[in-house]
């Protein structure tokens, strides 16, 4: 048995225990979920994929670009890629066509692999310059080298005779949404790939035999390797806000999902479409905080014994820290009081610390200053999941990591959030908001998003606000942007401001917010989540409607 420390040697230790169970079901353009694969088939099938991509020329360690649907060829594509030692790069294709070429070409890919439309995009933007191989997928060989059903023909029952790779190889480059910048190509190693897997099923309690519905398809990669089956959702992955919940229920009901993971704006349709959800055991939310209401509305549809989890992470370092929903809801009174957001605690083996808030690059821990509990800092995490470098950018690999000598005289990278946060008595995480979205209204003065917006989102005509600054940081101007409710016209904007201006007296961080603007339209989000607010877009638009007598 493949021993190696990789997701394909996970595979297929669970095709040999369970071959029959069915890894994974995805449904056709109809909808309907007419095929399935064993973890049998999925192992081989992907074995056989990995013989005829080597074949074919794309080598251990070459980059190979994946722009392909949550399809059967999807997942083999990847556990092949894995099996390989290739390096598969993952770029959110709903990105900005610029910034999604600046990525494509960062990456300096060796090998395309793509859906006829992305091999398109590719010919007419010029994207992935430096691939010279390239693999069409669910069509005819077109704008292509050749075809994912050529490569897995050629390769069937073949024995690929390639070292496996080790743990400290690079095993995916995963680009960040970009939802507070430039999206930034994260470099995985096989070991970061395991320890996440080792981390969510020991934090989550994932057992083996379990069935998943994991609306971000890049979790279902997660599933094979912890014997669970996973039933991809009919929907769009880069619009959940937009899925439709008759047909996520439909599915859940008939396959006997007990687990689900989605983005808060998915757990929202759910909760606004108010069907009990009787048959899960466990529900997932990350990307973003999930709103109290969202928190509660979802555990009212759920079996009293079910849990709802929340992790706290990012593209660079995931699991951080979790919070079950129940103590959630129990801290919501403090989120509202302007305490920020509790993430839960940090899950082992990571090492939560939170430290001085400053730009500066940090090399070493001897220049970091960590801050008393109870104050707000910069959030950092060293564990068996933090990340060491970004790809071709090492400017950001300077700002957000820091290299730490330890007792024993050896070396590991401490990775900076860019969160700001603090720990509670009882070693519970709060997150207050993004370092980068912070208002610093004077050298005395910082406002954080999450300890401000929650106060003003109880207003029951209220969606949700997006604090924002004008100017330059140390005597910025705060703004509060205003998504109405849905239903609330917009002719009750001066009473519901002249109510928000109440709330803001209510304690001394919102009482500084003096100018509320009403935004036309729902706020922009990030593209994949859905989630996360694009306040640095809101600032540039509240900068052009408020006028600030300086």
């Amino acid at each position: 048995m493949n021993d190696a420390p990789t997701l394909t040697a996970r595979l297929e230790a669970i095709a040999a225990a369970q071959p029959e169970t069915v890894a994974m079901r995805i449904p056709g353009k109809d909808g309907r979920y007419r095929s399935a694969l064993t973890f049998k088939q999925l192992h081989q099938r992907s074995d056989d994929v990995a013989y005829g991509l080597n074949d074919f020329g794309i080598k251990p360690g070459m980059r190979v670009v994946v722009m392909v649907r949550p399809t059967f060829e999807f997942f083999i594509l990847m556990f092949a890629l894995f099996r390989l030692g290739a390096v598969p790069v993952l770029v959110d294709p709903g990105i900005d066509k610029k910034a999604l070429k600046t990525c494509l070409n960062e990456a300096a890919p060796d090998a395309f692999i793509g859906i006829p439309l992305a091999l398109l995009g590719r010919k007419l933007y010029g994207w992935a310059k430096t691939a010279k191989k390239t693999v069409c997928v669910g069509a005819p060989k077109m704008f292509a080298d050749t075809t994912f059903e050529d490569l897995e023909f050629h390769g069937h029952n073949r024995v690929l005779t390639v070292e496996a790779p080790k743990a400290n190889d690079v095993a995916a480059i995963l680009f960040t949404s970009g939802s507070t910048g430039v999206p930034k190509g994260v470099v995985y190693r096989h070991r970061h790939f395991l320890a996440q897997l080792d981390m969510l099923r020991e934090g989550l309690d994932i057992q083996a035999g379990g069935v998943d519905m994991p609306t971000f398809p890049p979790f279902a990669l997660f599933d094979p390797g912890l014997g669970v089956s996973a039933i991809i959702p009919d929907m769009d992955p880069t619009r959940p806000a937009a899925a439709d919940a008759r047909k996520l229920l439909s599915a859940i009901q008939a396959f006997d999902v007990d687990q689900l993971f989605g983005s808060p704006a998915l757990m929202r349709v759910l909760v606004e479409h108010g069907k009990a959800l009787p048959g899960l055991k466990r529900v997932t939310s990350a990307g973003a905080p999930v709103p109290p209401d969202v928190v509660a509305g979802l555990l009212k549809l759920l079996p009293d014994d079910a849990r709802f989890w929340t992790p706290y992470g990012a593209t660079e370092c995931l699991p951080v820290a979790l919070i079950e929903g129940r103590e959630l809801l129990q801290l919501r009174p403090m989120t509202e009081q302007g305490a920020g957001t509790c993430v839960g605690r940090p899950v082992a083996p990571n090492e939560v610390r939170i430290i001085h808030i400053t730009e500066d690059a940090l090399n070493t821990w001897k220049q970091v200053r960590v801050v008393p509990q109870g104050i707000v800092g910069e959030i950092t995490v060293a564990g068996p999941t933090a990340t060491d470098t970004y790809f071709n950018r090492d400017a950001q690999t300077k700002i957000a990591k820091i290299e730490e000598t330890l007792q024993d005289n050896s070396k590991r990278i401490v990775h900076r959030m860019g969160d700001l946060g603090y720990f509670d008595k009882e070693g519970r995480l709060w997150f207050c908001g993004r370092k980068t979205q912070r208002v610093v209204v004077s050298r005395d003065l910082t406002l954080c998003t999450e300890q401000i917006e929650p106060v003003f989102n109880t207003h029951p005509e209220v969606a949700r606000t997006a604090l924002v600054g004008i100017g330059n940081k140390g005597a910025q101007v705060p703004i509060l942007c205003v998504e109405l409710a849905k239903g609330t016209p917009a002719s009750a904007w001066k009473r519901i401001e002249d109510e928000l201006r109440h709330l803001a007296n209510g304690s001394v961080l919102t009482a500084r917010v003096e100018h509320f603007l009403l935004y036309p339209k729902p706020f922009p989000v990030d593209i994949r989540h859905n989630a996360k607010i694009g306040r640095e877009k809101l600032a540039l638009w509240a900068a052009k409607h408020v006028r600030i007598s300086r």
